[in-house]
């Protein structure tokens, strides 16, 4: 086993196919991040964030409590910020098609509830879809279906 799966318990083999552009595959895979899963790079990786479904429509993906909780064993709201910004930059990502990126340039998030063991689900989805810009609506819900955190993201979208 890994040590990303020791560390989160989760696989560490191969994500979905999530039908990424091979021109964006190619850029990731330059600066090192795992393109099979874009857990959102080496932080998301340490996160043990996993993208289990990808269109520039919704985003869906999961991130183990465990390993990613503050001092009073809550699930730390930078890690719920962080699946955000991840999912939807990869919503916007896809929206932007070959060619181009997308970079987060707003987050907000408000936490409504705690979470101590588990996993957290994020759904990603779009609320505007433009041509230099994309807003993304993020739920994040813990095992037993109920909001932990809601969030919305901006993305700049620039060319390779």
């Amino acid at each position: 086993m890994s040590d990303l799966s020791e560390q989160t318990g989760q696989s560490t083999e191969p994500g979905p196919e999530l039908k990424v552009p091979q021109d964006v595959l190619d850029h990731f895979a330059r600066l090192g991040v795992n393109a099979e899963t874009f857990s959102g790079g080496h932080l998301g990786e340490r996160l043990g964030i996993r993208v289990v479904e990808a269109s520039p429509e919704r985003v869906v993906g999961t991130m183990p409590v465990e390993g990613n909780q503050q001092p009073y064993g809550l699930l730390h709201g930078g890690a719920s910020a962080a699946l955000a910004e991840t999912i939807g930059s990869v919503g916007a990502m896809l929206h932007a098609g070959p060619g181009r990126y997308a970079v987060g340039v707003d987050l907000n998030a408000t936490h409504h509830r705690s979470a101590t063991s588990g996993l957290v689900t994020g759904v990603a989805t779009a609320v505007f879809r433009g041509r230099t810009a994309a807003t993304y609506e993020i739920a994040i819900t813990d095992d037993q279906g109920r909001r932990i955190t809601s969030c919305r993201l901006t993305c700049m979208l620039r060319d390779l």
